[in-house]
């Protein structure tokens, strides 16, 4: 198998994981369209460098996470624009509006958090033990475990100020 159709395996395989670091780290569908190509492009030119010492996944987070922070800083330092078009959202059913709600809310709370602290909790999110997040993270396990537990802090108190 060639290096091009190895490459689109992997992406097909693992699109859910940047679709949800590039929803994460953006606000609007644009951005997150934007940071979903870049990471691709970013995984395709380090694609070579992988060298099978971790799991695929944990070597994509890390590319991932580091696109979007990358990405993040460089945004602040441009003008923020809001965008005039309101009737592009897409607006959820009457039976999904309260789980859409909830998770409105979780994605909300999770954007007062920094940049690392949203790359682990996403990763929590995902089910990813201590010691992958700190592959992927670049910490200690330990340090990852204190930082979850006063993610969920910082999230239950913001959440409660929410509802």
């Amino acid at each position: 198998m060639d290096k091009k159709t190895r490459f689109t395996k992997l992406i097909t395989q693992n699109e859910g994981l940047i679709i949800k670091v590039a929803s994460l780290y953006t606000n609007s569908q644009q951005d997150q369209e934007d940071l979903f190509q870049e990471i691709v492009f970013q995984l395709w030119k380090s694609f070579d460098s992988f060298n099978d010492q971790s799991k695929i996944s944990t070597w994509m987070y890390r590319v991932a996470m580091n696109t979007a922070i990358y990405n993040l800083k460089s945004i602040k330092k441009k003008v923020n624009t809001i965008p005039i078009e309101t009737s592009a959202y897409h607006l959820p059913d009457e039976k999904d509006k309260s789980a859409e709600q909830r998770i409105r809310v979780l994605y909300d709370s999770l954007q007062i958090l920094n940049l690392l602290d949203k790359g682990i909790i996403l990763l929590y999110l995902e089910g990813k033990n201590h010691q992958e997040i700190a592959e992927i993270t670049g910490i200690s396990p330990s340090n990852v475990g204190t930082r979850i537990g006063r993610i969920k802090e910082k999230l239950k108190q913001q959440i409660t100020k929410t509802l």
